[in-house]
Formats: C-alpha cells, sequence, structure tokens
C-alpha cells in the first residue's frame, strides 16, 4: 500500500511538470504597464471639466433614481447608477491630492459641489411634483448606513483608481458606479427634504459623504501606488482624508453596533416564536422588526390569520416568555391581517 502510495504521488508530480512546461512560456509582452501620467491626466481632466453632456447625463440619472426609489423599484435604481457620471470627478479629486495638482482640484470639487446641488434639486422637485408621502424599502435602506457601506467606499474607491490605470478594463468603472451608488444617496436627500423629513435626509446625507470619503481615499492610495505622485504632495490631502474617516467612523459604527444587536435579537425572537411557542406556528408571519428604545426592546409583527384567532391573553403569554428569555423588558406589538378562503368546486 505504502508502495503504491508513493508510485501514484510520483506520477502525479511528473504530470503536473508536464502540464506546465507545456503552457509556460515568455508572456512577457503580456504585462500592461498604468497608463502615463499624460494620458491619465487629458482622461481625469475630461472627467472634472463640467460640460452639457456631465449635467445631462446627471439629471437623467437623477430624473430615473428618483422615479425608481419613489416606486421602490431596485432595477430603476440600478439604471440610474450606471449613467451616472459622479465618479468622474470624485476619482479626479483623489488624483490631485496625490499629484498636487491644486487647478485639478479646484475644477473637479466645482464641479462635485455643482453635481450634487443638481441632483437634490431634481429629486425635491419630482417629490413635491409627484405627491408620494410614504417611504419604501429602497428609501428606508439607504437612511442607517453603517461601517459595512464605508467598507465598500473604501474597495469602490481602490477599483475605480486601478481601473483608471488600466486601458484593458476601463469598462469596469460602471460596476464601479454601481458598486458605491452615489445618485441614490443624494436622491434619498432630496426625497426626505421634499416630504420635510430631515432624519430621511441626514442619514441618506451620511451615507453620500462615507461614499465620498471612502472613494477619495483608498484612490489616493492607489494613485500613489502607481508613482502618479509622491507622499510629500498628498500628505496634507490624506491627513485631511483620515480625519474625515475617523469622524464618520463614530457615527457609523455606532449604527453598525444597533444593527447586530438588532439582528441578533431578531434571530433569536423568530427562533422562540417557533420552537418554544405554539400561538403563531400555523399562521403567516409576514415581517418580525426589534427596535431598541434604551433597554426595552419593542417587537412589532405582522401576521396573517384568520379573524379572532389570536386572543389578549394568548399575546401577554407570548410577551412574557420572549421577555424571560432575553432577559430584557419588552413590548410586543401584534397586527393580524384578516384571511378568508374560498373554494369553488
Amino acid at each position: 500500500m505504502l508502495l503504491f502510495v508513493k508510485n501514484f504521488s510520483r506520477w502525479g508530480k511528473l504530470k503536473l511538470t508536464e502540464l506546465w512546461n507545456s503552457n509556460s512560456g515568455d508572456w512577457h509582452w503580456l504585462a500592461e504597464k498604468p497608463m502615463p501620467i499624460a494620458g491619465i491626466n487629458r482622461k481625469l481632466w475630461r472627467g472634472a471639466v463640467p460640460s452639457l453632456s456631465f449635467y445631462t447625463l446627471l439629471a437623467l440619472s437623477a430624473v430615473i433614481s428618483t422615479f425608481g426609489l419613489l416606486a421602490n423599484s431596485a432595477a430603476t435604481i440600478i439604471g440610474a447608477m450606471i449613467i451616472a457620471p459622479l465618479m468622474g470627478p470624485i476619482i479626479a479629486i483623489a488624483y490631485s491630492i496625490v499629484s498636487g495638482n491644486q487647478r485639478l482640484l479646484k475644477r473637479s470639487s466645482f464641479t462635485l459641489f455643482k453635481g450634487v446641488l443638481l441632483t437634490v434639486i431634481i429629486s425635491i422637485v419630482i417629490t413635491k411634483l409627484v405627491g408620494i408621502r410614504t417611504f419604501g424599502s429602497e428609501i428606508m435602506g439607504r437612511t442607517s448606513p453603517t461601517l459595512l457601506d464605508l467598507g465598500v467606499a473604501l474597495a469602490a474607491g481602490a477599483a475605480g483608481g486601478f481601473a483608471l490605470t488600466r486601458r484593458s478594463i476601463a469598462n469596469a468603472l460602471p460596476g464601479v458606479a454601481i458598486s458605491v451608488a452615489l445618485v441614490p444617496p443624494l436622491s434619498v436627500v432630496g426625497i426626505g427634504l421634499g416630504m420635510n423629513s430631515n432624519s430621511v435626509a441626514a442619514g441618506s446625507g451620511l451615507l453620500f459623504l462615507a461614499n465620498l470619503a471612502g472613494i477619495i481615499f483608498s484612490g489616493s492610495l492607489v494613485f500613489l501606488a502607481h508613482n502618479y505622485g509622491s507622499f510629500e504632495k498628498a500628505r496634507h490631502g490624506l491627513v485631511i482624508s483620515i480625519f474625515s474617516l475617523i469622524m464618520l467612523g463614530l457615527p457609523l459604527g455606532l449604527s453598525l453596533e444597533k444593527f447586530l444587536v438588532k439582528e441578533h435579537t431578531r434571530r433569536s425572537i423568530e427562533y422562540l416564536l417557533f420552537r418554544q411557542t405554539d400561538t403563531f406556528t400555523s399562521s403567516n408571519i409576514r415581517r418580525v422588526e426589534v427596535e431598541q428604545d434604551g433597554e426595552k426592546l419593542l417587537v412589532y409583527m405582522e401576521i396573517t390569520a384568520p379573524l379572532n384567532y389570536f386572543s389578549q391573553k394568548q399575546i401577554q403569554l407570548v410577551q412574557q416568555i420572549l421577555e424571560d428569555d432575553l432577559n430584557k423588558p419588552l413590548t410586543l406589538k401584534v397586527k393580524v391581517i384578516p384571511t378568508q378562503e374560498y373554494t369553488a368546486d
């Protein structure tokens, strides 16, 4: 048996060596060098200078994004992300920090400011005209950013900077724009202002600022790694970027902690409801939401069941079981949607 294993191992090494030799060669001609400084300068200036094409695409992206958010359509929102040109001036800011190009920094910053203002104003106007007064899940999903969103922004900024340095992968930029979602948060800011909801506008504004800071910081590091500038020139800008990330990281970290606590509590409650109580086993639980009010938990449940299927005493017993098991004061609110079933044979 030992001899068989040794022979099989020797045969495997021989086959791997043959496979490697048959596919080896001089592939240096496939190596791709970063774009020259002159080329990347021209490319970034085109994205940083405001033009009719820039404002037209941005305005259309804002319109599509706002309608998609109000209609709660994820596919429509993705379409708005693809055509949004905001990534251009943001990456230009990252490059200008590294290269010490003050002229490009001022121009790209001004372009970004006008683009942000245009997007928010368009969203406010559309919200006022449409007259919808409810927030869908696509809107609310952008009002509570966490450190996870900042991580996405850091990765997207690195991907965007790297894609600009290579001609062969320049078509990856639309994917970067989708991953980081710059226009939808601004549209939610406009929707929140249009509906007089400062909390929605502030939460989505924090998400946009996190995306902006993350892209600029990681994009700057990528450009530094490719020797498009020097640390001496970038030092001041990097210090500001790091300070911005730390300041944004505090509320994002608290938001992530609350999110993790809520998710853990929600999973525990769902487990208890199905495993340790008989009240809801035969009913259809459509939604379970958990909110935290200091030390107290607020649990909202939405259930479809026949009329008068539950009694107040049953709900109180379930509330007591949950409170004892979680060891926390808890308020349970159950919304029962009556259902009727008819069969014609």
